[in-house]
């Protein structure tokens, strides 16, 4: 099977190599440089609409959006080597909701939060940016409460759960989420952030 990833350092395609990395899938990585705009040309928008990366094609067939790819990810090389669960563990659907809720749950307040503190002068708000920033912390709270009872998202082992999860809360701590304020998120982040397939050259 061939894999290519098309990506661009330090962008939200980045976790997506981590996990390849995690993994140890053999695959090819093609830079795209978002910043000249080359993912607004048409051979990579006929790869990936959107005009934006990750995009992973297997056998030359195209998948986007990184959450569909991490899933795939986990369902086609994680359950072999211990990463994701099996399809018929009630694992492997706490599995599919904390991802999901990272990315879309999670992911929606902390879109509000880079709009209202990081976004274009007349969209940026300092209420609409503190109100994202309680959302955050009453979302943080729940998964400090998961994290408080097992050492990380499923349970006694490391998965691709947490490198999914892992990867959202950090980049959400750029953007001043309150992930300091939660002694068990902070401390279960140091470690995932701390593996070495998170070593992705920039």
């Amino acid at each position: 099977m061939s894999l290519v990833l098309y990506w661009h350092p330090m962008s939200s395609a980045t976790p997506i190599a981590c996990a390849l990395a995690e993994l140890g899938v053999p695959h090819e990585r093609v830079k795209i440089d978002i910043r000249s705009g080359e993912q607004r040309k048409l051979e990579y928008l006929a790869l990936n609409p959107n005009g934006k990366v990750p995009t992973l094609t297997v056998d030359g067939a195209p998948m986007f959006e990184a959450l569909a790819i991490h899933l795939w990810l986990g369902e086609r090389y994680g359950v072999a080597r211990g990463l994701w669960p099996k399809a018929d563990a009630p694992e492997r659907l706490q599995a599919m909701s904390w991802c999901a809720w990272s990315y879309v749950t999670y992911g929606a307040v902390l879109v509000r939060l880079q709009v209202a503190a990081h976004g274009e002068e007349a969209l940026r708000s300092a209420v609409h940016a503190e109100a994202a920033r309680e959302g955050l912390n009453q979302l943080l709270a729940l998964l400090d409460a998961r994290l408080a009872k097992q050492p990380w998202m499923l349970g006694a082992d490391y998965s691709l759960v947490d490198l999914v999860v892992g990867s959202v809360i950090g980049y959400s701590v750029y953007l001043g989420a309150p992930v300091s304020s939660h002694a068990h998120v902070q401390a279960w982040l140091q470690k995932v952030q701390a593996r070495p397939a998170m070593q992705i050259e920039a």
